[in-house]
């Protein structure tokens, strides 16, 4: 209920209303409580007074450490706080005019339309991002952020900014990272609170307090998982996966690229028809949802259809489950983009955050993964499916 009123203010007051302090992240404070058996309260308070002194509030951002190759605080000045404009016409507030109506302040995912969008909105807060060109478990390059807002997601409701000043641009991608990493943090400052700092009901000994000036066994923590998290931003251009050289094809050796690339595309390598369906129409039914989803149901012994259960993480500002659907591959609409690369991309690292595996690329055929060369075929047959209809 405390997310619905902060997300409302925008819209009763106005966007150039001032919001003091970033809601703290009680989905996830409610989820450690059922694994650990503990109470997270106090954690969660501290770690917001923890993350609010490293970062700022929604009107007031700071930015913690000297990495500033990550986010530019000028550019996190510009996308924070009411909306407004300067006489030399700079816009300030980016974030709130065009990205709160559905991403939330904090960047929940839990905006005002939320609710009526499938998929819903990101929650950046996880630091896991579907559409990106590095591996896996990784972080998005500051190129793929903004490419996202570039180009928006087809198929989804997350539109383009293309017609948005380049500037303004750069200033939500450096604004995506900020929310991002400060999300991040604040959930592993909370669950190192619980695993190491003792918290409980009430707070621990002298020394032990989660502190923001990495003083005693609490400081120390804070700064463990505030270095941790910016490292992985930093690291981001050595984990871009290359993509090998691709050859445009045509006649007789495309079709038989593609008649190869079927075979893969319902082989049991690739296995992409037991997901996708025998014709890539995505018709076949899923019992499976996103990791966001599960977070707050399976993985912590939780039904999703449970409402019951699942009523307090709602009254918390969790969005109601709905089972994740394989992209129909004959509607030619790519969520993360349907070129080459992104596809090979998709193909050889799955999708973060979503059930769609990984294949290994192998040197040889062994049973066990794909050469670069059925991948070329697999994905000529996944763009030709794309056509077909």
């Amino acid at each position: 209920m405390r997310n619905a009123v902060l997300i409302a203010v925008c819209f009763i007051l106005g966007c150039d209303a001032r919001i003091e302090t970033f809601l703290p992240n009680r989905v996830f404070s409610l989820s450690l409580e059922k694994t650990r058996g503990a109470s997270a309260e106090r954690a969660t308070e501290d770690a917001r007074r923890v993350v609010q002194e490293l970062y700022g509030t929604p009107d007031d951002p700071s930015w913690p450490l000297p990495d500033n190759n990550l986010a530019d605080l000028q550019n996190l000045v510009r996308s924070s706080g009411p909306v407004s404009s300067e006489k030399d016409g700079t816009h300030l507030g980016l974030f709130r005019e065009h990205c709160v109506v559905c991403h939330a302040l904090e960047g929940s995912g839990l905006g005002a339309a939320s609710v009526f969008q499938n998929p819903y909105p990101r929650d950046f807060r996880h630091g896991v991002f579907k559409w990106k060109s590095t591996e896996r478990g990784k972080k998005p390059t500051r190129h793929d952020i903004r490419q996202i807002l570039v180009n928006g997601i087809p198929g989804t409701a997350m539109p383009s900014f293309a017609l948005v000043d380049p500037e303004d641009v750069d200033a939500l991608v450096d604004y995506v990272i900020f929310l991002s990493t400060r999300g991040e943090v604040e959930r592993r400052v909370i669950a190192a609170a619980i695993d190491e700092l003792d918290y409980g009901e009430t707070s621990p000994e002298d020394g032990w307090e989660l502190d923001s000036r990495n003083e005693g066994e609490g400081g120390e923590v804070v700064h463990e998982v505030l270095e941790r998290v910016h490292a992985d931003w930093a690291e981001t251009q050595d984990h871009e996966v290359p993509v090998p050289s691709f050859s445009d094809l045509t006649g007789k050796a495309l079709a038989a690229s593609i008649a190869r690339g079927k075979e893969v595309f319902h082989g049991k390598v690739a296995n992409c028809a037991g997901c996708h369906g025998p014709s890539g129409d995505g018709s076949l039914p899923t019992l499976d949802y996103d990791d966001w989803t599960k977070e707050y149901t399976t993985r912590i012994g939780l039904t999703p259809d449970d409402d019951e259960a699942l009523k307090p993480f709602r009254e918390a500002g969790a969005l109601k489950p709905r089972r994740i659907m394989p992209r129909k591959l004959q509607g030619g609409v790519f969520h993360g983009g349907g070129d080459a690369a992104s596809l090979f991309r998709r193909i050889t690292q799955g999708i973060a955050g979503t059930p769609m595996p990984a294949v290994e690329v192998v040197s040889e055929p062994n049973g066990k993964g794909l050469t670069v060369e059925e991948i070329w075929d697999l994905v000529r047959y996944v763009q030709h499916l794309s056509t077909s209809r």
